[in-house]
């Protein structure tokens, strides 16, 4: 497996753990938004193979903790299971990013217990998730395949007492600090898990009403953030803009009565 990106140290990627970033060339989508358009187009020059990336892993065990998948689309990678199979014989946690649009891969990955976190993108209300993806149609049953695997892999895993629901936006800060509950495998062994769907808000894509209809569509999710869109010189459309902050604070407050906690992330 070709890779096409290591950032070889970072504390945002992987909620509480001390991670590095893998990225992985191609996507299934072209969002106008997209900070890895080069990545998504297929296009970044390689870095290194699967066997250089196990090797840097190697020698920093004890420093790293995590390693965090991303691209692109990781999911397109049919090997995806056996990298992250040798990763784990390394000791270190796993965190997938995916777009939701490979659920026979995701299944995959969680029924074999080899992803500790799942940031799954919602891009938009289902209306506007083709538009807002960049592509004439998307497969919302995929989609909506994914969304239920990753609720029932969390109930398993994490039984326990419910959480209440407060339906209030807290900032990126306060929560990052929840880490994946924790559960007993057969062979005794503490192993947790945790995921978290999350949607970058860009003015001229999303507006009050979406997040209503987002919020159905995730009903009874764990975590949701709210991710402030950011122009930089790699996203591939001008003219894009961040919302204001009470709009997001509006908009994590309508997706709280349908989802347990709410962040927002990329505001000061």
């Amino acid at each position: 497996m070709k890779i096409a990106g290591l950032q070889k140290m970072t504390l945002l990627d992987y909620p509480g753990h001390v991670a590095c970033t893998v990225f992985l060339n191609g996507c299934d989508w072209r969002c106008p938004f997209c900070h890895n358009y080069e990545l998504a187009e297929g296009k970044s020059p390689a870095v290194m193979d699967d066997t250089e990336l196990l090797a840097f892993l190697a020698k920093r065990t004890g420093l790293l903790d995590g390693v965090a998948i991303t691209g692109g689309e990781p999911c397109l990678y049919k090997e995806l299971p056996d990298l992250f199979q040798r990763i784990r014989a390394l000791g270190y946690g796993i965190k997938l990013d995916t777009n939701g649009l490979h659920p026979e891969l995701l299944r995959e990955l969680l029924d074999e217990n080899l992803v500790d976190y799942v940031a799954m993108d919602i891009k938009n209300s289902p209306a506007k998730y083709a538009v807002t993806a960049g592509v004439e149609a998307v497969d919302l049953e995929k989609v909506r395949e994914s969304i239920g695997l990753l609720m029932e892999h969390y109930a398993k895993r994490n039984a326990g007492p419910a959480e209440e629901s407060t339906g209030a936006a807290e900032s990126a800060g306060d929560s990052e600090s929840s880490g994946a509950a924790e559960s007993s495998d057969s062979a005794g062994v503490k192993q947790g898990f945790d995921f978290e769907f999350r949607t970058t808000v860009v003015k001229e894509f999303h507006e009050a009403a979406d997040f209503e209809e987002i919020g159905k569509f995730i009903e009874g999710a764990p975590h949701y953030f709210l991710q402030c869109f950011t122009d930089r010189d790699t996203v591939p459309f001008g003219n894009l803009h961040a919302p204001s902050k009470d709009d997001l604070t509006e908009y994590a407050a309508i997706a709280g009565k349908y989802v347990k906690h709410v962040g927002i992330r990329g505001v000061d």
